[in-house]
């Protein structure tokens, strides 16, 4: 089983990272302000100005701890890693499935069904926890996603679950402003906009999908996968598709969930967010080490996991369900089996 080990995060802007001996050490000027010995870590993240040396980076390559470098703003520039041991056995037959229309759509359909089972989880407990704020809205949004959880079943082709996938992503988003219970007029939600998200909340919930998709293609990775050629996602140059299609069970459960809790706990404010050149809205430093500070203490909660009834960490299930995939795609097992929450 794979160790769940530290993300280092560096969001200092001209930080530096460099090698002493087996640890990584971050500078900030002529001093040294961080040191991590290299085996504690499992991958580091960098956002924006941050440098990092090519003796750090080899270290990195034959340790396994993927370097990636984004945007202030979360999203994804490059990443370096290194020799990945992936059985060309389980990526041909990847391959296959991803050509064969009628394989693709049956992972595929399981992906999209837990997707809209913890969308619709999620809502039924916003509902629960805030009957007088949820109303009939959720309610209603609950249903249609109940409509969309049937359809889904019956589809058999992926640009049929693709079209299932949106109308339930529209009805989820059309009610989750109703799940932001506190400092409304700082985190009011219209709708989902990306590239660049529009208001606080679409910066919040693209910051944190994108945090989930480095760690999925580090699943994908880790399995033995190739995270670039996913069943849901259309094969795009430069586009992890199958650790996009990882995320989809875990975009509600983890990032969503942490959105609204670091809102609704007041833990982010109004205040901590920029309008950036592009028209988008952005996090300032303070806020986004906060986010990510949350991001991780998440990732260490403790779940049972719901097929393989075993007691993990949150930060783990990518892993084991990239994991799972892989033991379908072998044979060990006649179908993918999701992440659903309970």
């Amino acid at each position: 089983m794979k160790r769940h080990l530290n993300t280092l995060f560096v969001t200092t802007q001209g930080a530096y990272l460099a090698r002493e001996g087996q640890a990584v050490v971050v500078r900030v000027g002529h001093q040294d302000t961080l040191r991590v010995p290299i085996h504690m870590l499992g991958s580091i993240v960098c956002f924006g100005r941050v440098g990092c040396s090519p003796y750090l980076l080899g270290l990195c390559g034959e340790e396994g701890v993927a370097v990636s470098f984004l945007t202030e703003s979360g999203r994804f520039l490059a990443r370096a890693h290194g020799f990945t041991p992936g059985n060309v056995l389980l990526r041909r037959e990847q391959y296959r499935r991803a050509d064969d229309g009628q394989a693709a759509a049956r992972i595929a359909r399981a992906m999209v069904a837990a997707k809209i089972a913890n969308a619709r989880t999620v809502l039924l407990r916003a509902a629960r926890d805030h009957p007088s704020a949820a109303g009939a809205a959720v309610q209603g949004a609950t249903l249609q996603l109940d409509r969309c959880l049937a359809v889904c079943a019956a589809e058999s082709s992926v640009d049929a679950l693709r079209g299932t996938e949106g109308e339930a992503a529209r009805a989820y988003f059309a009610v989750f402003d109703h799940l932001v219970v506190a400092q409304k007029d700082d985190f009011a939600f219209h709708e989902r906009s990306r590239r660049p998200p529009l208001d606080r909340v679409n910066a919040l919930l693209s910051f944190l999908y994108s945090m989930l998709a480095i760690d999925a293609r580090a699943a994908c990775e880790a399995a033995g996968l190739d995270p670039a050629v996913g069943f849901l996602h259309v094969d795009r140059p430069g586009r992890p598709g199958l650790a996009l299609d990882l995320i989809e069970e875990f975009r509600a459960f983890i990032a969503d969930r942490l959105a609204l809790s670091l809102i609704n706990r007041r833990q982010v404010q109004g205040s901590g967010f920029r309008s950036s050149s592009s028209g988008g809205v952005e996090m300032d430093d303070a806020t986004r080490k906060t986010v990510l500070a949350a991001f991780q203490k998440r990732k260490q909660e403790e779940i049972r996991h719901p097929f393989l009834g075993e007691v993990t960490t949150v930060g783990l299930l990518p892993h084991l369900q990239a994991r799972l995939l892989a033991r379908h795609l072998r044979g060990d097992l006649d179908g993918y089996p999701p992440f659903i929450w309970k």
